[in-house]
């Protein structure tokens, strides 16, 4: 089986194939130029260092969320874009699981994705002899909050994602959390084909939506507004 993953939920984009189970190809771009601008053009370079075209694939996954409503959108229509073309299955992936699946050790793993105003999007994974288990449902809350749950472990926790940081400002390393390597920390689009694989999941290419946890900017100052009147 090989898997097409892609990844442009955060501030990262990356692009990845999985080949029955061995990564045979990744690429990670954080440069800041928008997904916009660069994600058309890893998927092209991908598939042709690859050797492959979009028939080669059988399945196409993409981090589907939680995550920059903008990042996801752009993905997921990249992802739908080649899967259509052939009818491909697809596979929605949790942007927080994949993050589990790229650490590449074991342990206790709390992902943490920047929603602003200090708080974040998490769920926290434990990983043993490299099979991921969930410990709780992708959520999103005030970074402090989550001391409680770093309370109840006595192993050391590390925090991945590109709300990592604010975690570790918000709860304190006497928690026992603490930063994995910064060169790994972000998305990669690697972890996405792995979760696909090991979910071994698929939805047809239109079925594909981003899974946001909670209204946008725009939403929410309407909800005000309209909470007043």
């Amino acid at each position: 089986m090989t898997i097409f993953g892609l990844d442009s939920a955060g501030k990262t984009a990356g692009v990845a194939i999985l080949q029955n189970g061995r990564l045979i190809y990744e690429s990670y771009l954080s440069t800041g130029h928008t997904h916009s601008e660069t994600l058309l053009c890893l998927c092209k370079h991908a598939l042709d260092c690859a050797g492959m075209k979009s028939a080669d694939i059988d399945v196409f996954a993409a981090a589907a969320g939680p995550g920059s409503f903008t990042g996801l959108r752009i993905g997921l229509a990249a992802v739908k874009g080649m899967a259509f073309v052939h009818d491909t299955p697809c596979a929605a992936v949790s942007t927080l699981e994949a993050l589990a699946y790229t650490a590449g050790m074991d342990g206790t793993f709390l992902c943490a994705l920047d929603a602003r105003r200090k708080e974040v999007y998490w769920a926290a994974f434990r990983r043993t002899d490299g099979i991921v288990h969930r410990l709780c449902e992708d959520q999103s809350a005030p970074a402090a909050s989550l001391a409680s749950f770093a309370a109840q472990h006595s192993e050391p926790i590390w925090l991945m994602g590109d709300g990592a940081e604010i975690v570790l400002d918000a709860v304190g390393a006497d928690c026992g959390v603490r930063l994995f390597p910064e060169d790994y920390r972000l998305g990669r689009a690697g972890g996405v084909c792995r979760a696909a694989f090991a979910s071994g999941q698929t939805i047809p290419a239109h079925a594909l939506t981003p899974e946001y946890l909670r209204l946008s900017q725009a939403e929410r100052e309407r909800a005000e507004r309209l909470s007043k009147q």
